[in-house]
């Protein structure tokens, strides 16, 4: 439950900064607000939606049994889920690790070259 609680911590606070950046942004004077604001929206839906999935991913690797979570790198880009790693997983890892993946709502692709095989 305290791995939940602080996985929902930084899911919350990556998704603050994600949604800060993109309202950043600067607007140009020729489109009205509304019509900048729709688009500005849409980024930070986006990325905020990318980083969800990484945190939920990486959080679910950590928590099952039998997967190197902590040896697992994440990265998503418009809900295709990359996995890699430095050091060498079993064959029935990597599947685990992919299935794992493609259970998570928002996920398009997942692509487990980068997980090294024993």
């Amino acid at each position: 439950m305290k791995k939940f609680a602080i996985t929902a911590a930084a899911a919350t606070a990556l998704t603050l900064t994600m949604a800060n950046v993109a309202f950043a942004q600067t607007t140009q004077a020729t489109q009205s607000p509304m019509v900048l604001a729709a688009g500005e929206m849409a980024k930070a839906k986006e990325a905020t939606s990318d980083t969800w999935i990484t945190t939920k991913v990486k959080a679910d690797l950590m928590t099952e049994k039998g997967i190197p979570g902590s040896d697992i790198k994440v990265e998503t880009n418009e809900g295709v889920v990359s996995l890699s790693s430095t050091t060498a997983v079993t064959d029935s890892q990597k599947e685990m690790a992919v299935a794992i993946t493609k259970k998570i709502k928002g996920v398009k692709a997942v692509s487990a070259d980068g997980l090294k095989a024993e």
